[in-house]
């Protein structure tokens, strides 16, 4: 009697896992760790530079200063103008793209599952390929400058507005969709009336919020040749002109977190 009752004690006692998920997580636990180490064995660290790199950072950063202040006019100004036009412009251009796929993607809208499939590959295309290599395939069609920034941002912004895009008009109501559909009013009427009045406030805060990304992403893309201060920045790098290089990156800091403020202020004003 006493072996019983100490089995039930046993067998209704709370254990946070049951063996199934201790199991489970000891697995996924040693691939981690297994995944580290064999990462850490592939990357091929080198002691002596790793020892070597606090003090490396303090003399860049003693080289870094004072800023050349007297470069920013004549040398980072216009390429700053530049990389918000790149930005801009290529958020125009996504919108230009993405809306028309966005509708073909949403079956509610386009009942054509070849369509949609269609579309959805597209929204997926442009998303799995980053800005940079967007870039580095529009400077070799376009040459270096800001026509292959402002492609490049345009192409990689599309699957990004136009995924959520889909998915805010998807979740639509359909009580109006059908008021509209039993008064007999037309396919654009329905798209005009029903469904932007909806997805309106989803579709403000998609585009500023890539217009933010997209300011950071222009930044960089003058690294590969595709215009904006990116390109000035890379000069200052390879001749070693470590105070502009900080004068640079000082920008871009303090224009980036203009951009945030500018983008909350008119969110909160519009919506």
């Amino acid at each position: 009697m006493i072996a019983s009752k100490d089995t039930l004690a046993e067998a209704l006692r709370w254990r946070r896992f049951s063996p199934r998920q201790r199991l489970s997580r000891f697995i996924v636990y040693l691939g981690s760790v297994a995944a580290v180490v064999a990462s850490l064995r592939s990357v091929n660290i080198i002691p002596e530079f790793l020892a070597d790199a606090p003090r490396q950072m303090v003399d860049l950063l003693v080289r870094m200063w004072p800023m050349d202040t007297a470069h920013y006019t004549k040398g980072v100004h216009h390429a700053l103008v530049e990389t918000l036009h790149v930005a801009t412009l290529g958020t125009i251009g996504t919108l230009l793209l993405a809306v028309p796929v966005a509708l073909l993607a949403t079956q509610r809208i386009v009942p054509w599952r070849s369509l949609n499939a269609l579309a959805r590959l597209i929204l997926v295309s442009s998303r799995s390929v980053n800005t940079l290599v967007w870039a580095l395939l529009f400077v070799a069609v376009f040459g270096p400058g800001a026509v292959a920034g402002t492609a490049a941002i345009a192409l990689r912004s599309v699957g990004f507005v136009g995924k959520l895009l889909s998915e805010a008009l998807e979740e639509t109501a359909s009580g109006p969709l059908e008021a509209l559909r039993a008064t007999g009013a037309p396919w654009l009427s329905i798209l005009t009336k029903g469904y932007w009045p909806q997805v309106q406030p989803a579709f403000w805060s998609i585009v500023l919020f890539r217009w933010d990304i997209n300011v950071r992403e222009s930044s960089v893309l003058g690294l590969v040749g595709a215009g904006g201060i990116g390109m000035a920045l890379d000069t200052a790098l390879n001749l070693f002109y470590w105070n502009r290089v900080s004068l640079i990156l000082a920008t871009i800091f303090i224009v980036v977190i203009l951009v945030e403020i500018l983008v909350t202020a008119i969110h909160k004003r519009i919506l």
